[in-house]
């Protein structure tokens, strides 16, 4: 995982662009900038393009669609454990917080690449 983990406000959250994240610029930049990422299924090597393809993808590992109330998220559960993946709705919002969040849930099925 390319980025920095900063801890604010009791939540851990990774930031792959820290300058542009930091007002006062002490932590430093990114020489390279932000990177685009993709979210890749192993098996086959094709990057996720859409909420429909990994819709198909989770739901053949046992994901299942959650519906729970917010308008704003599209979720998915697995009912053999406690995880949620929210993303938002919006797939253009769709970035890499997300996709790993994917991965770590999805052992050796997905990857995150730049692009």
């Amino acid at each position: 995982m390319a980025g920095v983990w900063i801890f604010k406000d009791g939540v851990f959250r990774l930031v792959e662009n820290l300058q542009a994240e930091s007002s006062d610029g002490r932590h430093g930049s990114n020489s390279s900038g932000s990177r685009r990422k993709a979210l890749v299924y192993l098996p086959t090597g094709e990057a996720v393009s859409s909420y429909s393809t990994l819709e198909q993808i989770l739901t053949g590992l046992g994901w299942e669609r959650y519906y729970g109330g917010d308008p704003d998220l599209f979720q998915f559960h697995k009912s053999s454990s406690i995880d949620l993946i929210s993303l938002p709705r919006d797939f253009s919002r769709f970035n890499s917080i997300y996709m790993y969040d994917i991965v770590v849930k999805n052992p050796n099925v997905f990857h995150v690449r730049d692009i």
